[in-house]
C-alpha cells in the first residue's frame, strides 16, 4: 500500500513540474499591452525566440495603433532574423518600414532588410539574386540614412558582395581561357574591369585580358595590356614576369 501511495505521489509531482514547465512563459490574455510587450522583450532577451515571437506577434494583432506597436513589429522581425529565418524577416523589416515610416526603428529595419539578403547569399559559383538585391538594399539604406553609423558596416558588406560578383565572373573568364575559348574569356575579363573594377580581381582580368591576346597570337593587343598592367601594378606578385613577357614580345617583334 504504502509503494503503491509513494509511486502515485511520485507521478503527480512530476506531472506538477511538467505543467509547471509549460506555463512557465504563458502570458495572461488580459495583460494590456505594455506589460506583455515587457514580458516578450523578457523572452528574447532569454533567447526564447519562438515564445517570443509568438507574443510580438499577439501584440501586433490585438493593439494595433498602440504606442509600442512599431517596437512589436520590429522585435517579431528580430525573433525571426535570430532564428534565421530570413525570407520571412525581410517581409516583415519591409512591413515595419511601410506601416511605421516615423518610427524610431525604421534605419535599423532598413539595414536589416539588406542585411537579410546578405545571410541568404550563397556561394559564388551558385545563383546571385540575393547577392544583387543585397547589393541594391544596402545602397538604398544609404541613400535613405547617409549619415548613419552603420554606414561603415553597409559599405564592408556591400563590398563583400561585389568581391563575390566579380569572383563568379573572373572564374567563368578563366575557365574559357583554359578551354582556349579566349574571346569569350576577354568578354568576361571586360565585364570584370567595367564593372567590378574597385575588387581585388580586377588585377587578375587585365592579366587575363593581356594573356588572352598573347595566346591568340596578337601581340599589339598584348603589348598593349601588359604595360597597362605595369603601370597600373608596378608592386604586383606577377610584374617581373609581365616584364620578362613583354620584353621577349618586343623583341620578337
Amino acid at each position: 500500500m504504502t509503494r503503491i501511495y509513494v509511486k502515485t505521489l511520485t507521478a503527480m509531482l512530476l506531472l506538477l513540474l511538467i505543467l509547471a514547465a509549460c506555463n512557465k512563459n504563458k502570458i495572461k490574455p488580459s495583460l494590456p499591452a505594455a506589460e506583455r510587450m515587457k514580458a516578450a522583450e523578457k523572452m528574447f532577451k532569454d533567447e526564447d525566440y519562438l515564445d517570443a515571437k509568438t507574443e510580438f506577434r499577439i501584440i501586433i494583432l490585438n493593439f494595433p495603433g498602440n504606442t509600442v506597436s512599431a517596437k512589436a513589429q520590429y522585435m517579431y522581425a528580430e525573433c525571426h532574423f535570430k532564428l534565421k529565418e530570413y525570407i520571412i524577416a525581410a517581409a516583415e523589416y519591409e512591413k515595419l518600414v511601410r506601416v511605421f515610416p516615423n518610427s524610431e526603428y525604421v534605419d535599423d529595419g532598413q539595414f536589416k532588410i539588406a542585411l537579410c539578403y546578405y545571410k541568404l547569399s550563397p556561394k559564388y559559383s551558385l545563383d546571385q539574386e540575393y547577392t544583387l538585391k543585397a547589393i541594391e538594399e544596402f545602397q538604398k539604406f544609404l541613400e535613405d540614412y547617409p549619415t548613419s553609423e552603420l554606414k561603415s558596416e553597409t559599405n564592408k558588406y556591400m563590398r563583400k558582395c561585389r568581391e563575390k560578383l566579380a569572383k563568379k565572373y573572373y572564374v567563368t573568364a578563366e575557365s574559357y581561357k583554359k578551354l582556349t575559348y579566349y574571346d569569350a574569356a576577354i568578354i568576361y575579363f571586360d565585364y570584370v574591369l567595367d564593372n567590378y573594377y574597385d575588387t581585388e580581381f580586377s588585377q587578375q582580368a587585365l592579366m587575363g585580358k593581356a594573356d588572352c591576346y598573347f595566346r591568340m597570337g596578337n601581340n599589339e593587343e598584348a603589348v598593349k595590356y601588359y604595360k597597362i598592367f605595369l603601370d597600373k601594378y608596378p608592386k604586383a606578385s606577377r610584374a617581373n614576369k609581365v616584364k620578362a613577357e613583354l620584353d621577349k614580345i618586343l623583341k620578337e617583334g
